[in-house]
């Protein structure tokens, strides 16, 4: 099968280097150097790729910025391909170049295959493509919390279909207490708010408005409150255009356009213009006639009852009373007159609501504790299974007496659901309190790892675990940090020997101090710093033949050039690779 392998990182101005070129191959690799010459700025390096937190203070002094590139191999389809191309990213020949920069003022950029993303993109990558393990995830272990995601991750659908279930009936129960809570403890505001919006709705009721009313009756007011002088003007308009019957002589329009209109059709056969003049003024004596009727009609029909006009004044005051509380006009006091109706049946409905509520809540912590039971066994199961493989493991890791088991337990708590008969607390993840144990050799009672395990046995649990989780949930790549730190002698050895089967099937990167774990190494590169105290781009080299015998014998003994320190590291890398 093909996985993705993180092929060369490229590093610039972080900690002690300078620039600096890291080549991965697919394998076991180990990274080796003296104590300060860098070897962590690999891990740093490789976590700022992967969307870790940026810091100012990595970058060297100096320099305006630290830039990580990184290519890795990455299979068409795979997962890290997919999201990588939906946020815009080019892969070229299925190779993904990934660089992060961080500036001297805390700033940080990203880029994907040559398109700028967000940092969170990188670290939603790292889920698909490696495992970082250093001395800061082995206090992350020793979280109950994490060692309970570490099951439920180990335990794979078996315990995802189970808790999807409950996560979403859990979200419904806070919902659905919490609407329950706000009703019931703001009864007495609820029901104040109830009674403004019903005296707000029986004063609209009252009043009756209809849409537009109080423009209609704006318009009808202004023309009622200047009715004598509507009339005159329409009268005198009216004489204008057709005459004055108390004034015979008098000139109007219509009688000087009638004059015009005949004196051009006497002779409009003459000329076809003056003809369509003629049609012209025609067609203005007709408009003058009609408008002079309309003159008419609209003095003789204008209301000048003084009666009217003060009830369409004590109207529009109602209206006005309206529009002061509840709209800027009557449309809106309509609008509110709905909503607040809608509001009120919302009000008057809570005892039927909380009823609702109470059924509904009482229904879903039921279920509730039917999918927390589900979980815990299907979680007891798997806590069965992967304790007998991690304690296989350890049997492999020198620590052949040890025995890891999971304890998992629930608090008792009168709020809380009912499981098997009891009613314990409850949280997003279940019911269970999962906690991991650890009793390093026989007799020993079974202790929280933070307290049952040393610092070199806490090193190789944590191997055991990343081991039995390569087979269930692998990752492409795992990168270790002196994951062996506080290890020697024979169990160095072992966890080397582990290591090597653990690249048979996946990439492996260890930074480590110890000898018997870098022989087993498919690669090993050397991180030394120049005479000025930089890493630079020599600084970091792959080991062969002779020189990898040197680093081996320097690591042994501090000694280069000791015979003794030469035939051990020999006979380290015979061992290792008779067995590997």
């Amino acid at each position: 099968m093909v996985v993705s392998v993180l092929e060369e990182m490229r590093i610039r101005s972080l900690g002690v280097i300078d620039d600096a070129v890291v080549e991965l191959s697919p394998g076991f690799t180990a990274v080796t150097g003296e104590t300060g010459a860098g070897k962590t700025m690999v891990v740093t390096s490789l976590g700022l790729l992967l969307g870790g937190r940026a810091d100012a203070a990595l970058v060297r002094i100096g320099a305006r910025n630290a830039v990580v590139e990184g290519r890795i191999a990455v299979p068409e389809g795979a997962a890290a391909a997919v999201r990588a191309e939906e946020a815009g990213a080019e892969l070229d020949e299925g190779t993904l170049l990934i660089s992060r920069t961080v500036s001297a003022e805390g700033r940080s950029r990203a880029h994907l295959g040559g398109r700028s993303v967000p940092v969170g993109v990188l670290a939603e990558l790292a889920d698909e493509l490696v495992a970082v393990h250093g001395q800061t995830d082995q206090q992350g272990l020793l979280k109950q919390s994490r060692q309970r995601q570490a099951l439920d991750r180990y335990a794979g659908y078996a315990v995802a279909v189970p808790l999807g279930k409950y996560t979403e009936a859990y979200k419904r129960l806070r919902a659905v207490s919490a609407e329950l809570e706000e009703i019931t403890t703001r009864a007495r505001e609820r029901a104040q708010e109830a009674d403004l919006l019903r005296y707000g709705l029986d004063e609209i009721a009252a009043v009756e408005p209809r849409a537009g009313e109080d423009v209609e009756l704006a318009e009808e007011a202004e023309r009622l409150g200047h009715a004598e002088a509507l009339a005159s003007a329409a009268t005198a308009a009216h004489a204008a255009l057709a005459g004055n019957p108390e004034d015979p002589e008098g000139v109007d329009a219509s009688t000087l356009v009638a004059g015009a209109h005949r004196a051009l059709e006497a002779v409009r056969s003459h000329d076809p213009a003056l003809a369509a003049l003629a049609d012209r003024i025609g067609e203005i004596g007709i408009l003058l006639g009609d408008v002079a009727g309309e003159l008419a009609g609209y003095a003789d029909d204008l209301d000048a009852d003084p009666l009217r006009l003060a009830a369409v004044e004590e109207r529009r005051a109602a209206l006005t009373a309206l529009t002061r509380k509840y709209g800027e006009d009557v449309s809106g006091v309509l609008a509110w007159a709905e909503t607040s109706a809608a509001r009120l049946t919302e009000l008057d409905g809570d005892d039927e609501r909380i009823g609702e509520l109470t059924a509904e809540r009482d229904a879903l912590r039921t279920e509730l504790g039917g999918l927390a039971q589900a979980l815990t066994d299907a979680r007891t199961e798997a806590a069965e299974r992967f304790a007998a493989a991690v304690t296989a493991e350890l049997a492999s890791l020198a620590m052949p007496h040890a025995r890891v088991s999971f304890e998992i337990r629930q608090t008792e708590d009168p709020e809380g659901v009912e499981v098997g008969g009891r009613t314990v607390a409850y949280g997003p993840s279940g019911v269970d309190e999962v906690e991991l144990l650890l009793a390093p050799h026989p007799g020993a009672p079974p202790r929280p790892i933070a307290k049952g395990a040393s610092g070199g046995e806490l090193s190789r649990v944590m191997l055991a675990v990343e081991v039995v989780f390569a087979g269930t949930d692998p990752v492409p790549t795992y990168l270790f940090d002196e994951v062996d730190a506080g290890v020697g002698g024979k169990a160095a050895v072992e966890i080397g020997r582990r290591l090597a089967r653990l690249a048979k099937s996946a990439q492996v990167v260890v930074v480590t101090h110890l000898p018997q774990v870098a022989a087993f190494a498919d690669r090993q590169l050397l991180v030394e710093k120049t005479n000025d105290g930089s890493v630079t781009r020599s600084g970091v080299k792959v080991l062969e033949g002779e020189e990898r015998i040197r680093e081996l014998s320097r690591m042994l003994a501090g000694q280069e050039d000791s015979e003794t320190a030469r035939a051990h590291a020999e006979e380290l890398l015979a061992t290792a690779r008779g067995e590997v």
